[in-house]
C-alpha cells in the first residue's frame, strides 16, 4: 500500500512539473521532462518567418534546426533589413529555441538590381502557367538579385514550372546569370 502511494505521490509530482513548465511557457526540456519535437520547432520556426510583416517577393528566408539551435540564413533587400533583426527576434521567442544564429544577408542597395528585380517579377509572373504563384502575402517562388545575378528560390508544383521560370528569368536584359532554386513539391 505504502508503495502505491509513494508511486502515486511520484507521478503526481512529475505531472506538476509538466504543468509547471507549460503554464510558465518554460519549454519541457528546459522544465526537465523530454526534449522538443523537432518537426514542432520547425512548423513554429516556418509559421513565424513567413508572417514577419516586411517579408516578400525579393526576400529569401532559410532555416536549419539543429536541437535547440535555429541557423538564420537567406538574403533580404536592403529596404527589408529590419527583417533580418525581425527574423531573429521572432524565432528567439519561440519555446524550446535556446540558441539563434543568424546569417541573413542584407543585400547591398543597387538601383541596376531594383530595375532587374523590376523586370524579372513582370517576366516571371505575366507566365500564364505561373501566375497563381504570386498569389498570397507570400509568393511561392522568390527572386533574389545580387549584383546583376539572379537566384529564383521557392516551391513550384512540377518541373515545367520550374523550367518556364528559369526561362522567363534568363529572357530579362541585363542579368549576369540566373540560378534556379526552385524545388519542385
Amino acid at each position: 500500500m505504502k508503495t502505491r502511494l509513494l508511486i502515486a505521490k511520484g507521478l503526481f509530482a512529475l505531472g506538476l512539473v509538466a504543468l509547471f513548465g507549460l503554464a510558465t511557457g518554460i519549454p519541457a526540456a528546459r522544465a526537465g521532462v523530454g526534449s522538443v519535437d523537432k518537426s514542432s520547432l520547425d512548423y513554429k520556426v516556418h509559421r513565424e518567418l513567413v508572417t514577419l510583416p516586411w517579408y516578400g517577393v525579393f526576400d529569401n528566408l532559410q532555416y536549419q534546426v539543429n536541437g535547440n539551435q535555429v541557423i538564420l540564413s537567406g538574403q533580404v533587400v536592403s529596404e527589408h533589413s529590419q527583417t533580418k533583426r525581425d527574423a531573429e527576434n521572432a524565432v528567439k521567442r519561440i519555446p524550446g529555441v535556446t540558441e539563434v544564429v543568424n546569417n541573413i544577408e542584407v543585400l547591398p542597395p543597387l538601383p541596376f538590381d531594383n530595375q532587374i528585380r523590376r523586370a524579372e517579377y513582370r517576366a516571371i509572373f505575366t507566365q500564364a502557367t505561373l501566375g497563381g504563384y504570386s498569389m498570397g502575402s507570400i509568393p511561392q517562388i522568390h527572386i533574389i538579385v545580387n549584383g546583376g545575378h539572379v537566384t529564383l528560390e521557392g516551391t513550384v508544383m512540377n518541373q515545367m514550372d520550374r523550367n518556364i521560370a528559369g526561362l522567363a528569368a534568363n529572357s530579362v536584359p541585363d542579368v549576369f546569370s540566373v540560378t534556379n532554386n526552385l524545388k519542385i513539391g
